[in-house]
């Protein structure tokens, strides 16, 4: 039998405010959210296993990674970035859980992680469910503050502050020639061997209780910076120094727009990762693993920013 179906795995779902994070990857010598939750997870491996004779007690040089396999995460979520509902995977070596039962283990996370981090839920899970390439879509929100009077201190992490007015009527026209499946290149930054082609499920912008900006955009999977890049098209649409048509003109250039901005991390948030049930997440796995052909685009002008 494969070591990997010997192991039990476990679905975490996971929140965190990403202004004290260097984003979800870990990298030497920064603090993520992998490392963090892979280090406490760690911590609570090696405290079981010894009070329950899985190792010697005196054998300090043992740090338990045979027991805890990687944490995966449904999305990689760059600096600063916020998740509600992020979601994550972690496969556990049978030995080990067999002594730490899932509510156990978020009682213990709950007391030992900082405060800007939070699990919600630990449960058992078949390996047909993996938290990358079984989701459906993930959903982010991406939140405007566009009037002084609405300012709101406490939640500068979450919000980001614009000087101007927006048209959202302007923008929502803009954003639904991005609905579909297309090549995303010209709002993406590039990764050698990796396709830039996604489906957008949604892109609409409305204003919440607080009278904020709020995009909420969703798509089977996203590139590096996509949300942020199609914010920042979408708000030079809402200012008014470009028209709606530009997007459309920008998607279908294909390559990447050096007038484009990208949005400050503060003001996105990942709110929800979906799945479909438990017994089409094989299938889903199949289908999200399937690599889809970048469309070849020739090389035209840059659609440059003109009037609305």
């Amino acid at each position: 039998m494969p070591e990997a179906a010997t192991r039990q795995r476990w679905r975490l779902d996971i929140s965190y405010n990403g202004a004290g994070f260097h984003g979800w990857a870990g990298q030497p010598g920064l603090r993520t959210v992998e490392h963090t939750i892979e280090e406490t997870l760690a911590i609570i491996g090696r405290g079981a296993a010894r009070s329950n004779g899985l190792v010697p007690r005196g054998d300090r040089a043992w740090d338990g990674s045979e027991f805890i396999g990687r944490v995966v995460c449904a999305g990689r979520t760059d600096a600063g970035v916020h998740a509600r509902g992020q979601v994550a995977h972690v496969d556990i070596d049978p030995r080990l859980s067999a002594v730490m039962k899932p509510d156990w283990v978020r009682y213990r996370l709950a007391g030992l992680l900082s405060d800007d981090v939070a699990v919600h839920e630990v449960r058992i899970v078949e390996h047909t469910f993996d938290a990358r390439f079984s989701a459906l879509f993930r959903r982010y929100a991406y939140r405007i503050c566009d009037d002084p009077s609405t300012v709101d201190a406490l939640r500068r992490h979450e919000v980001t502050r614009h000087h101007r007015r927006l048209d959202l009527d302007a923008m929502n026209e803009a954003a639904d020639a991005l609905i579909g499946e297309h090549d995303f290149a010209a709002f993406c930054k590039p990764r050698p061997g990796r396709t830039t082609v996604r489906q957008l499920l949604t892109c609409h912008w409305t204003r919440d209780c607080a009278g904020h900006a709020v995009l909420d955009i969703s798509a089977d999977a996203f590139c590096h910076s996509m949300v942020r890049t199609i914010t920042g098209a979408l708000v030079a649409v809402g200012e008014g120094r470009a028209s709606p048509s530009w997007v459309a003109r920008t998607l279908s250039g294909g390559y990447r727009d050096p007038q484009l901005r990208v949005m400050p991390a503060q003001g996105l948030t990942l709110e929800e990762v979906a799945y479909p049930p438990e017994e089409r997440w094989a299938d889903r796995q199949i289908v999200t693993r399937t690599v889809r052909a970048t469309a070849l685009v020739a090389p035209a002008a840059t659609p440059t920013l003109g009037p609305r």
